[in-house]
């Protein structure tokens, strides 16, 4: 709900997110793994890809430079080794105008850490111990310092529901 939220606030658009494919039906948007029931929405865009994490590699993400107007992904940042690197992916292969908007569990009033070094965790669920589900950072009230320094030009909180319903909303630079 959060990311619906933040896609349709981003795009100035306030009729029911069903209606965003008919409003906006050439949109190019990267689904990177499934974003929960917001997938069915996303499905009618014929510009529409949905890259399965981890089959899709967020570090190295098989698509050309600026080939999409939006890229979203949901609970998928916290899995990867290197967050600042998938975050430039996805800010590459977005277009100047479009953007990327994603969630990601944020422990509020703490800062950000990898989880290199300590206990496995997978989001506190031991018997789901799969790799992909693996935790390696734990993000804190910092991530946007994460979404700046893979070369974002700006970043964005929009709350639905705060502090669980918090969405975050990337620009790529204007100029590559």
């Amino acid at each position: 709900m959060a990311l619906a939220h933040a896609v349709m606030a981003k795009l100035d658009f306030s009729l029911p997110f069903s209606a965003l494919s008919f409003r906006h039906p050439l949109l190019r948007i990267l689904e990177v793994n499934r974003a929960g029931s917001l997938t069915q929405f996303l499905r009618p865009f014929s510009g529409h890809v949905l890259g399965e994490y981890p089959a899709v590699d967020m570090l190295r993400l098989p698509y050309d430079d600026r080939s999409f107007d939006i890229v979203v992904h949901s609970d998928t940042l916290e899995h990867v080794t290197d967050p600042r690197r998938a975050l430039s992916e996805c800010l590459r292969v977005t277009r100047s105008g479009g953007f990327v908007a994603f969630t990601t569990p944020i422990v509020h009033g703490r800062l950000t850490h990898s989880r290199l070094g300590l206990p496995d965790s997978f989001h506190g669920y031991q018997d789901h111990a799969e790799p992909d589900l693996k935790v390696e950072t734990e993000f804190g009230a910092d991530v946007w310092a994460a979404v700046l320094e893979a070369g974002a030009a700006s970043c964005e909180f929009v709350s639905l529901e705060f502090p669980a319903g918090v969405a975050v909303v990337a620009e790529p630079p204007s100029a590559r």
